[in-house]
């Protein structure tokens, strides 16, 4: 905390004059003797950090919980959805095996190309303008895909859908600049509950709605929470983090008053302090600032990659594997690679939604995991430890078990792939300053975005030729994830968000 004395030429309506302290102190209060008036400026500063902290977590937060939330019920609802409008639409409209996957791959494609676009966008712009204009995307063109004539359409709808949710991660940056770094890790795991809520939701919509209405009322109705979410982006406020990276003191002091007054808590005494090295925002070249730094972001688009590219392939290879047992024949020809074999098409089954069901609440237990071990081991040993358990369950995949046993497997290899990937989102907005902390996570985003777009030819083509080798696959690239997490320089457990690229330099020198 600095202290500072400031005068002012503001003449009072009396004829008494400031009597002057001999304390040199200063406070925002005015007092008067007989004949003038004392007048006092409390200028002592307190850094954002410290005004998130003293304030706490309280009503505010969890109304900012809610919002956010919503959001990755939204983003679920897209997602899950790829995994049964793909095999619906194999079948009615006599798809390839490549033409399927590629359903899944063109959202993620989407998803690739726009990460880093909208993460620049809200470091630059604001967060809150930033989840509008996505969200407002994703529900625009999810809504006109249940109107596409054609494979050709779709393609093209579902890729503009997934541009638009490649900034819906940026509702993460947002929510973790108003938590107390004692409970944000808590907090961004926490909502994995909605995601998981999402996904829930969805294929318990897919199995009432595919077998009457079909898959375009699937696609209407899984839009609808994402139009509660544009509505309720309304009460979203604007990062205090964000206002104090462009220099705004004013209106990030309304934020945190806003706060405050939410949680019925005082504001710090005095002013906060400007950070004057937060000059230039969105750059992705800070990312790479220095050698540690860009061994940082490096490890991490890695950590990203295959993040993504196992938890997706999880998900897909569940609706495949109780579609047909690949891995009791792993020399079946049954299913062309090249070609589409009619008289073999299969749609999910009522048995086949109960199963994906069971897999879903895999993520429940991932959660409770990952809150549990995360602020005692922390963010690196939590990451790695999951991946590396994960890798073991993929490889048991190899195993001709019954559908019992193989929903087991599947149902722990997905508790732990997802709550490494709730680590993974509190790691990473916590490592990185305000001023790039979107284009970061953006970047990383992007990273995920690339395993996604693979993990469809690996979970779904190359499985239908050679399931032991897609298994194998899968399993390899956890065990170098796990490696790629110990090999992170910075360890974020708590730690108060950075607000500039000299603080980062500063935490990793303390930290060798």
């Amino acid at each position: 905390m600095a202290d500072k004395t400031e005068t002012t030429n503001r003449q009072e309506p009396s004829n008494a004059t400031p009597l002057l302290l001999e304390s040199g102190k200063t406070s925002n209060s005015m007092e008067y003797t007989a004949d003038a008036p004392v007048t006092q400026f409390d200028l002592e500063e307190y850094t954002l950090e410290d005004a998130i902290e003293q304030i706490g977590f309280g009503r505010f937060q969890m109304k900012i919980s809610v919002l956010t939330g919503l959001c990755w019920m939204a983003d679920a609802f897209e997602i899950m959805l790829l995994s049964i409008l793909a095999p619906a639409l194999l079948c009615r409209w006599h798809l390839s095996r490549w033409e399927e996957a590629f359903i899944t791959t063109v959202v993620f494609v989407g998803y690739l190309i726009s990460s880093p676009l909208w993460g620049k966008f809200c470091d630059k712009y604001g967060r809150r303008k930033g989840l509008i204009f996505c969200s407002s995307v994703i529900l625009y063109f999810g809504l006109l895909s249940a109107a596409t004539p054609n494979f050709t359409w779709l393609l093209i709808m579902r890729g503009l859908v997934g541009f638009g949710i490649g900034g819906a991660s940026q509702s993460v940056t947002l929510y973790s600049e108003f938590l107390p770094g004692k409970i944000r890790g808590f907090c961004i795991v926490f909502l994995e509950v909605f995601w998981v809520l999402g996904v829930v939701f969805e294929v318990l919509l897919g199995l009432i709605v595919m077998p009457t209405l079909g898959w375009r009322y699937l696609l209407l109705f899984s839009a609808f929470p994402l139009l509660l979410f544009v509505i309720s982006c309304k009460f979203f406020p604007e990062s205090a983090y964000y206002y104090l990276a462009c220099g705004d003191r004013e209106k990030a002091t309304e934020i945190l008053k806003q706060v405050a007054d939410g949680n019925g808590k005082p504001m710090p005494a005095g002013r906060l302090k400007m950070d004057e090295t937060t000059t230039q925002r969105g750059r992705f070249a800070d990312l790479f600032a220095t050698r540690q730094t860009a061994i940082t972001t490096g490890l991490l688009i890695f950590i990203w990659f295959v993040n993504a590219f196992a938890y997706y392939g999880v998900v897909l290879l569940s609706t495949e594997l109780f579609s047909k047992n690949y891995n009791c024949d792993a020399t079946s020809d049954a299913v062309e690679t090249t070609e589409t074999c009619f008289d073999d098409c299969q749609t999910l089954q009522t048995s086949d939604y109960a199963s994906l069901l069971i897999t879903t609440f895999a993520e429940f237990p991932g959660i409770v995991i990952t809150l549990i071990v995360i602020e005692f081991l922390g963010r690196k040993k939590t990451m790695a430890i999951q991946f590396l358990l994960c890798s073991v369950f993929i490889f048991l995949l190899n195993i001709c078990a019954s559908r019992t046993g193989l929903t087991i497997i599947l149902f722990v290899a997905r508790a732990l792939i997802s709550g490494g990937f709730q680590a993974l989102y509190v790691y990473t907005p916590e490592v990185y300053p305000t001023h790039v902390r979107a284009i970061g996570l953006g970047s990383c985003s992007s990273a995920a975005r690339i395993g996604a777009i693979t993990t469809p030819f690996v979970a779904q083509v190359l499985l239908a030729g050679s399931p032991a080798l897609a298994f194998s696959i899968y399993g390899v690239t956890a065990v170098l994830c796990a490696i790629a997490c110990m090999l992170l320089p910075i360890e974020t457990k708590g730690r108060q968000l950075l607000t500039s690229v000299q603080q980062l330099k500063e935490d990793l020198h303390r930290q060798k």
